[in-house]
């Protein structure tokens, strides 16, 4: 027998299922018009990357600051233990494709870390958009941060 807390979870999941494929669909029909800002007025792109157990392409809306001819998206899930689903599957796969409006394109992946990491944490998300420092406080992990560059060619 499922415990309560189990079977709220999978409500949760879900519904967070079913918004993330209306979300997705919504901005898809309006090129972005609609679902294109986020929270503080951070741009969001559609992001499609293969699961990294089953290779089968995942779309997600995802908040980036363009940054250093890229795009710099941050694994915040709003500050949960764990590093969501979109971000560990990116890491794994080092490649994706983005949607910006109605223009898409493929990117390489490249997570940063140390440093490097740490600058872009404070000197881009954190100037660009002050209230994910909040998500920070919510948790003991480290924010993942990726730049997705585009290829050329």
């Amino acid at each position: 027998m499922e415990s309560p807390g189990g079977a709220m979870n999978t409500v949760m999941k879900t519904v967070m299922r079913t918004a993330n494929k209306v979300g997705v669909g919504v901005y898809r029909v309006s090129g972005g018009k609609v679902g294109g800002k986020g929270s503080g007025g951070v741009p969001v792109l559609l992001l499609t990357v293969p699961g990294r157990k089953t290779g089968k392409p995942h779309t997600t809306p995802v908040g980036y600051f363009e940054h250093e001819g890229g795009y710099l998206v941050v694994g915040s899930a709003g500050g949960m233990p764990q590093d969501p689903q979109w971000f560990r599957n990116l890491r794994a796969a080092g490649r994706a494709e983005v949607q910006r409006g109605r223009a898409t394109e493929a990117v390489t992946v490249r997570e940063l870390t140390g440093d490097e990491r740490d600058a872009a944490w404070r000197d881009v998300v954190l100037v660009r958009c002050p209230p994910f420092g909040k998500y920070e406080l919510k948790t003991s992990r480290t924010m993942p941060l990726a730049l997705l560059t585009p290829t050329r060619g």
